[in-house]
C-alpha cells in the first residue's frame, strides 16, 4: 500500500489529461448584431410579440434636432429573426429618461423628461400607448406623480412606475397603471428613494436595483430591494455586487442580468446576475462595450443590449450587442 507520500508522488507524475481539473464555469457569451439606425443615449427599449423597440433619448446633436435640443421622439423597431431595423411612428412628443412597459399587447411609455423653454428637464407625468397592429400612439390618463429617471415593470397585467428624481429631490413612489381600466392606484414606497434605477419582475415579486442619488452619479447605490404586491411590502435583499446607475435589467430563465451604468470614474462593463431563489449575484461575462443610459429587451432567450453613451454624460452609440445566457439559464425553446 502506498504511503501518503509516495502516492503524492505518484500523482504528480500522471499526464495532466488524467487529473482532474475544474472547469471555468459558464458566464455567457456575447454576440454583435445590426446597429440600430439612431445613435442615441437615455432611450428606452422593449420586447413586444418577438419584435424590440427602441424609443425616445437624445439623439447625437446635428443641424437638424438642434430646435429640440437633440431630444427625440423617434422609435425604431428591431427583428431579430431578420437582423433588420424599421422606422415606426415616432412619439407624440420627445421624450428621455422614460420608462417602459408592455401590456395587453401594448406598449407604454411612462413618465420621463422633456425640453421645456432652453431646458431638457422638464418632469413629465405622461402616458403613452403604442399599438404595434395600426402604428399609431395614443395618450392615456397621466401618472400621479411627474418624474424622469424612473423604472417600469409589469405583473400580473398592471405596470409598476418605481423611483425617479422631479429634479428637486428622489421619488419613492411606486404607482401602479392599470392600462385595462387607465386608471392608477398607489402601493407602499420604495425603503430607498432613487433614480437612474433599474426594475424586473420574477416569479411574482419585483425587484429595484442599483441607481443614484438625486441624480448624482458620483452617488451610485448597490441597493436591492424585493417587492411583494401580494402584501404591499418591500424587503431589503443582497446587494448588486457592483454599485451603479444608468443601468438596465432582463430576466431570463429565473434570474436577473443587469447591464452597463456609469460612475465618476467612467462608464461600466459590468453583467451581473441575480438568483432570487438563493439571494445571490453571480458575475456574468462583462459587455463588449461599456455604456450608460442603454435598453434591454429579451427575444428567445437572448437578451438584447442597444444604444447608450459609451462615457458619462452626454455620449451615444448605435450598438445591439447580444448576450447569450450560460446554457444553464436558457430553457429549451
Amino acid at each position: 500500500m502506498l504511503t501518503p507520500f509516495l502516492a503524492g508522488i505518484f500523482l504528480a507524475t500522471l499526464p495532466m489529461s488524467t487529473q482532474a481539473t475544474q472547469s471555468e464555469p459558464d458566464r455567457g457569451a456575447w454576440r454583435t448584431a445590426a446597429p440600430a439606425p439612431t445613435k442615441r443615449t437615455e432611450v428606452a427599449v422593449a420586447a413586444l410579440e418577438g419584435k424590440i423597440y427602441a424609443v425616445g433619448g437624445f439623439e447625437k446633436p446635428s443641424l437638424g434636432n438642434v430646435m429640440n435640443l437633440a431630444i427625440t421622439p423617434s422609435v425604431e423597431m428591431y427583428d431579430p429573426a431578420t437582423d433588420q431595423w424599421t422606422a415606426k411612428a415616432p412619439m407624440p412628443i420627445g421624450l428621455h429618461h422614460v420608462g417602459i412597459g408592455v401590456a395587453g399587447g401594448r406598449l407604454y411609455v411612462i413618465g420621463g423628461y422633456s425640453k421645456s423653454g432652453l431646458s431638457v428637464w422638464n418632469p413629465v407625468a405622461t402616458v403613452y400607448a403604442y399599438d404595434p397592429a395600426t402604428d399609431s400612439w395614443t395618450e392615456r390618463a397621466s401618472m400621479p406623480t411627474a418624474r424622469g429617471a424612473l423604472s417600469v415593470t409589469e405583473h400580473d397585467g398592471k405596470l409598476y412606475a418605481i423611483g425617479g428624481y422631479d429634479r428637486k429631490a428622489n421619488n419613492a413612489q411606486v404607482e401602479v397603471y392599470d392600462p385595462l381600466h387607465n386608471v392608477w392606484t398607489t402601493a407602499a414606497p420604495m425603503p430607498t428613494p432613487r433614480d437612474h434605477l433599474a426594475a424586473a419582475t420574477i416569479a411574482g415579486k419585483i425587484y429595484a436595483i442599483g441607481g443614484r442619488i438625486d441624480g448624482d452619479y458620483s452617488r451610485n447605490l448597490a441597493v436591492t430591494e424585493r417587492y411583494d404586491p401580494a402584501i404591499d411590502r418591500w424587503t431589503r435583499v443582497v446587494d448588486l455586487p457592483t454599485a451603479r446607475s444608468g443601468i438596465t435589467a432582463a430576466v431570463v430563465a429565473g434570474k436577473i442580468f443587469v447591464f452597463g451604468g456609469e460612475g465618476a470614474a467612467g462608464t461600466f462593463n459590468e453583467n451581473e446576475a441575480y438568483d432570487p431563489v438563493r439571494d445571490v449575484w453571480q458575475r456574468m461575462a462583462p459587455m463588449p462595450t461599456a455604456r450608460h443610459g442603454l435598453g434591454s429587451a429579451v427575444v428567445q432567450g437572448r437578451i438584447y443590449v442597444i444604444s447608450g453613451g459609451p462615457t458619462p454624460g452626454g455620449s451615444f452609440s448605435d450598438l445591439n450587442e447580444v448576450f447569450i445566457p450560460p446554457r444553464s439559464n436558457v430553457k429549451a425553446d
